[in-house]
């Protein structure tokens, strides 16, 4: 009897995990544009209003270790359903805060919902997805933060004047929980004889396990450097370059607009770099590519307006934004063995949001009390782009 793995259609799939993403996503993002509105309303300060953003990131480098175990124990698919109860009781009782104390502890139980999306999607294509199409499949679904973020920051103002703050909070975890629902029903475990299975089950000998020790080697921290580097770069910019544009005379919403391009271009980078790849057999040449030009086009975007401006912004979209995709696809094979994915996501994930976090914690640091070194802060993640980049070519992988 056969014990061929038949893989479902990976299109449907990697769309079907889209949705649900994008929906996660536009929950951490409903935010911003109503901060306003939500301090008068919550009695809350500037300091403390702050947190219902930042928990996100303190709330993954907490629970990116713990998550990888957990996906490894119950399976991806199960934890993206769990991100769902999750994300709907932490909306309800955001939606129903009597202050800003429980609204902030109500965005960080959100923020383990979209902790357990950002680890178990990409382990989820890697088990659901058959092998040659993996990369396109990454490309499809690494879009869900970059559609969230935007949808977050078009339909809200909308939303919150039609319904309020209540229904924002309400309508948003129930596309979550919807588009769960569609996860579940597509997304489904490759079949195998269940005869065979099931007797190479009792066959086989006890799991071995795996440690995090096995994480520790040159070429694994080599890739994990490279990977922080991209972030750091990236939130440099989406961070500061709005204020640099503006200390330049930039209309205000003509420099959100240009930060945020990169993010909008990735519609474009991240299929595309995922479909080569599989075309190629090969992510590296891609990735070094990708992290090559962050750090060149952070510097342009950190100290110059004019025509430079948007080629920064159009390079880093077009290929800086390729990076994600790449890394996450080619991540396997720098692992070396399958069995590590779960807890090697994980570790990848606390990797990100620590980058992230040096990334809005060094370039005020770099740019002095007076937000005015910009050349030099420029030139300084530029650097560190380069720096990572070369570590990414020292890293051997395909």
């Amino acid at each position: 009897m056969s014990t061929e793995k038949k893989y479902g259609n990976w299109m449907l799939i990697a769309v079907a995990m889209l949705l649900f993403g994008t929906a996660i996503a536009t929950v951490q993002y409903k935010v911003p544009v109503v901060m306003g509105d939500i301090m008068v309303n919550m009695n809350m300060d500037a300091n403390s209003a702050s947190w219902l953003m930042s928990i996100f990131t303190f709330v993954g480098i907490i629970l990116a270790l713990p998550t990888g175990a957990l996906a490894k124990k119950f399976g991806p698919k199960t934890m993206l359903l769990a991100a769902a109860v999750v994300i709907a009781i932490g909306s309800l009782l955001g939606a129903f805060a009597g202050n800003g104390t429980i609204l902030i502890v109500s965005r960080a139980i959100e923020g383990v919902a979209f902790i357990f999306v950002t680890i178990c999607g990409p382990l989820a294509v890697q088990k659901y997805v058959a092998p040659d199409k993996i990369g396109s499949a990454t490309g499809i679904w690494a879009l869900w933060v970059c559609l969230g973020s935007v949808l977050g920051g078009v339909l809200t103002p909308t939303l919150y004047t039609a319904t309020g703050f209540v229904g924002v909070w309400v309508i948003y975890a129930a596309a979550a929980v919807i588009f769960a629902i569609v996860v579940a029903v597509i997304v489904k475990d490759p079949s195998k004889a269940l005869e065979e299975a099931t007797a190479a089950a009792e066959a086989a000998p006890a799991e071995e396990k795996v440690s995090y020790g096995e994480l520790v080697k040159p070429n694994i921290l080599l890739f994990y450097f490279a990977f922080l580097v991209f972030n750091m770069t990236l939130l440099a910019v989406l961070g500061f370059a709005p204020t640099f544009m503006q200390q330049q005379g930039v209309d205000p919403t003509l420099s959100g607009f240009i930060s945020t391009l990169p993010m909008l271009l990735a519609v474009i980078s991240s299929p595309l770099f995922g479909t080569l790849s599989d075309k190629m057999g090969r992510c590296k040449p891609l990735y070094i590519l990708a992290l090559l030009v962050m750090g060149p086009c952070t510097l342009i975007l950190l100290t110059q307006t004019g025509p430079l401006m948007w080629v920064g912004a159009i390079v880093m979209g077009l290929i800086g934004l390729g990076g994600p995709v790449m890394c996450l696809t080619s991540y396997i094979n720098v692992l070396g063995r399958p069995e590590l994915m779960s807890i090697g996501m994980g570790v990848l994930m606390m990797v990100q949001s620590i980058g992230q976090f040096l990334g809005t914690w060094l370039v005020p640091i770099l740019l002095g009390p007076d937000m005015s070194a910009w050349m030099t802060t420029g030139i300084v993640m530029c650097v560190i782009g380069l720096i990572g980049t070369a570590a990414l070519a020292l890293c051997k992988f395909k």
